[in-house]
């Protein structure tokens, strides 16, 4: 290694292949390291944060760092109706990010509720897809061969599952 003296970014030189991370300044390494990396790995391990239970009704929105003016704060999707849930383990869930990283990472838990539409939705998209299913079965029943009409109707059954 080779050492260069009136460089701001970097104390030595490496030749050859770099990493992606060597050759970014120290400033949005210093961003990418606070608030990316907290904020991804929340996210791929909010099951075992969170539990199964919990898994199944909320998500992590957001991460805010701390700064001079507030706390490191965690926005946090929750359905409807589960609000009583995650707020009594509000606690624990801190607790359990914490131990994770190994240091003080969040601070504050802020919910924010949503309304689940998507059931809605799908429930429309139900209807009319047994709406085209009616009307494709009475051209099955005319389907001589019993082989290929019993294929059919298993194929539909596939469909509706979907």
């Amino acid at each position: 290694m080779q050492f260069k003296k009136y460089i701001n970014q970097r104390n030595k030189t490496i030749q050859g292949l770099r990493s992606f991370k060597d050759t970014l300044p120290k400033n949005i390494k210093k961003v990418i390291n606070n608030r990316g990396h907290v904020y991804s790995e929340t996210l791929n391990n909010w099951k075992y944060i969170v539990g199964e239970n919990l898994f199944k009704v909320c998500y992590p929105k957001s991460f805010k760092n701390s700064n001079k003016f507030g706390v490191s704060t965690l926005l946090v999707m929750v359905k409807r109706g589960h609000e009583v849930d995650l707020e009594y383990s509000k606690k624990e869930i801190m607790d359990r990010m914490n131990a994770f990283f190994g240091n003080t990472v969040v601070e504050k838990l802020k919910l924010t509720s949503f309304s689940d539409e998507k059931k809605i939705i799908f429930e429309n998209k139900e209807l009319k897809k047994n709406v085209t299913n009616d009307k494709y079965k009475v051209k099955i029943n005319n389907v001589k061969n019993e082989k290929i009409k019993k294929s059919l109707l298993e194929l539909t059954k596939v469909f509706r599952e979907k």
